[in-house]
């Protein structure tokens, strides 16, 4: 990936409306985990697009030093050259000088030649170091807006879980409405109270035999009584 695809792709995640895509997502948590994982890959590609344009700006910076550093000892070689020229000149060595005057005419040429490379180079450690800024800031942008949607990623699971505890509990709630102790309490109660009014009833028959059983001694006893007293009228006659 080129390092302008990687800035606009840097520029494009940096301004994402993070709350507008979850809004518009089916699903929150897994749009979260998407973009999780688009902005770590493009954050490692980022750095390594910065760490790239870092190197080639700083060996551009380097060799319009190197240029600057020429023209500076080529214009020194110059006038150097151009001053021995001036000296055998007045000296009475023509030819001498010529050659000298020309050695500075080759210099110059060097240091024109290097101050036109130093000059060249400028608008490239410009834009180099522009790409560079806005892919550092990109980078940052992304680094916060990672850990924000770690952190709503975080939060998101958290709820979901909460959510289904709780469904879990009202299911569980739910079920113990269906099977509620109470009811079968009562069920058990109204089976003793029954248990219970039967044995009143097998004891109050119980009694009203015993009843009927005395009632009928004492029938017996009347008979007798009455058989006696019929004989004692029947001896008195």
């Amino acid at each position: 990936m080129t390092k302008q695809t990687v800035l606009g792709r840097v520029t494009q995640l940096a301004k994402a409306n993070v709350h507008a895509l979850l809004d518009q997502a089916e699903d929150p948590q897994k749009m979260l985990d998407q973009l999780i994982r688009e902005y770590t890959e493009s954050i490692k590609e980022a750095e390594q697009a910065v760490a790239a344009t870092i190197g080639d700006l700083r060996l551009t910076e380097q060799d319009h030093g190197e240029d600057q550093r020429a023209a500076v000892e080529w214009g020194a070689k110059a006038l150097a050259a151009s001053r021995k020229a001036d000296a055998l000149r007045m000296a009475g060595s023509a030819v001498e000088a010529d050659r000298f005057d020309g050695l500075a005419k080759v210099a110059l040429g060097r240091q024109l030649r290097a101050e036109k490379e130093a000059k060249e180079a400028e608008p490239t450690i410009a834009a180099q170091s522009d790409v560079v800024a806005r892919l550092k800031e990109g980078l940052d942008s992304m680094k916060i807006k990672l850990t924000e949607l770690t952190s709503k990623r975080d939060q998101l699971v958290a709820r979901a879980k909460a959510a289904q505890a709780r469904n879990r509990m009202a299911d569980a709630a739910r079920s113990l409405d269906v099977l509620d102790p109470t009811s079968e309490l009562s069920r058990f109660e109204e089976k003793v109270r029954r248990e219970e009014a039967r044995a009143l009833g097998q004891e109050e028959l119980a009694a009203s035999s015993l009843d009927a059983q005395f009632e009928q001694v004492e029938s017996l006893s009347d008979e007798a009584e009455v058989e006696a007293r019929l004989a004692a009228l029947k001896a008195t006659t």
